[in-house]
């Protein structure tokens, strides 16, 4: 049985936004911190673990499951990887055939069914699909499993419009699921106004903006020797500003039901700051 204290995190947000990069390195600095963690991977791409796990090609639960059936050893779809986080891979149906949310139900499941939610677990992280909220993308948000979500996110027009519906969906099952919103997590694009705005993004759903990583191409360098910036370069700043997102979600105790905004009022945020300049007569939301 898992302990009362674990903490099961959700972190969401826009393809692309950087949301597995995001959350393999921020793993990594709670493992510094001497945090026992899990990361279940819900994207069937299964490329939110390669990182803890040095490139390590992690077969899926749902591949499992189809070539040797239900009948199978913990040890099997789970792998110990940096500073012996433990990495499991979702997975996906083949494609064209199926519902990849069904993934994470099956997955979730047979994590269960094999006492993988152990005694010593302080978190465990689902890295969700990117801006899916709604059938097995959501499960983690309506059945419970996680009682905290964050929105990764940048000052970027499509990546806020994903956040405030990716919100909209936090609302709707928290009363079922018991999910709140823990944050934003800023991953910079190197937008103009990007702190301000992502700021004020974050106070209009009656957040927080938790932490700003800015960019830094040191990331990509880890990220091509298959490696989070704090294993790859220890010393580096950006590896201290994952630790130090890290500490804040550890130390973290502002847990909101968000209130999303209507489109009308998520173009006066967009104009105010500049991200509609030249857009606004051609295009409303």
């Amino acid at each position: 049985m898992p302990k009362e204290t674990l903490r099961q995190v959700a972190i969401y947000g826009k393809g692309g936004i950087g949301k597995s990069t995001t959350t393999q390195n921020l793993t990594a600095g709670l493992a510094e911190l001497g945090k026992e963690i899990m990361v279940v991977g819900c994207d069937p791409k299964a490329d939110s673990t390669r990182l803890l796990l040095g490139g390590l090609a992690q077969k899926t639960v749902l591949d499992t499951i189809r070539d040797e059936g239900e009948d199978i050893e913990l040890t099997t779809i789970l792998k110990n990887g940096f500073k012996g986080i433990r990495c499991v891979e979702s997975g996906g149906p083949e494609p064209g055939v199926g519902c990849a949310g069904r993934g994470i139900i099956t997955s979730i499941g047979t994590l269960e069914r094999l006492e993988a939610y152990a005694e010593d677990l302080d978190y465990v992280f689902y890295d969700v699909l990117g801006d899916v909220v709604c059938g097995g993308f959501a499960m983690p948000i309506r059945e419970g499993k996680a009682k905290e979500i964050y929105i990764v996110a940048s000052g970027e027009m499509m990546s806020l419009y994903a956040a405030n519906n990716i919100s909209k969906g936090i609302q709707k099952y928290a009363n079922k699921g018991g999910a709140r919103l823990g944050g934003i997590i800023c991953n910079s694009r190197n937008v103009d106004r990007e702190l301000d705005l992502l700021r004020a993004f974050s106070k209009e759903l009656g957040t927080q903006l938790i932490h700003f990583v800015p960019r830094d191409n040191v990331v990509q360098r880890a990220e091509i020797r298959r490696k989070t910036v704090i294993e790859y370069d220890p010393q580096a700043a950006q590896a201290q500003e994952y630790r130090d997102l890290a500490k804040h979600i550890d130390e973290n105790d502002m847990f909101v039901i968000p209130k999303p905004m209507a489109s009308e009022r998520l173009e006066e945020i967009l104009i105010e700051y500049g991200l509609m300049d030249g857009l606004v007569d051609d295009y409303k939301i």
